[in-house]
């Protein structure tokens, strides 16, 4: 049986933020808006219909949660989320995952979407941490 890798683009673009059952979820390194990515822990997946339908209700759970923590780095780092985008585009990075962004109407790609606006804005060490601090303070068990 094939194991779970994550694709490298992942580990290029974001920081690893807790594993819930189902996701390794990380922190889209683009300081700009509060952003967490969701990547199920199975091996081979492209589409939301290879999950098994319990595995896509318990990614629409964790889906939430995120939402949840994602409103939480908005509140800690000061940008405060109007609203949330959720997408699996998987366009540039196949393997299946789930994009939960934090948007508000001053943000720098509204009412745009956030995917090819312009370069991310690198977090630094210690905003990094106080937004990862804050996801896991939501997610956590």
């Amino acid at each position: 049986m094939a194991e779970f890798v994550l694709d490298p683009a992942f580990v290029a673009t974001s920081h690893a933020v807790i594993d819930l059952p189902l996701c390794e979820v990380r922190l889209q390194d683009d300081a700009r808006y509060p952003w967490l990515v969701l990547i199920p822990r199975l091996p081979g997946l492209r589409e939301l219909e290879d999950l098994s339908t319990s595995d896509r209700a318990q990614l629409l759970e964790e889906t939430i949660r995120a939402g949840s923590a994602v409103r939480a780095i908005g509140a800690r780092l000061e940008l405060a989320v109007a609203k949330l985008n959720i997408g699996a585009l998987g366009n540039v990075t196949a393997q299946l995952h789930v994009h939960v962004v934090g948007r508000r109407s001053d943000d720098p790609a509204w009412p745009g979407p956030v995917w090819g606006h312009s370069p991310a804005t690198a977090y630094d060490a210690a905003t990094r941490k106080a937004a990862i601090a804050a996801a896991r303070e939501v997610l956590a068990p």
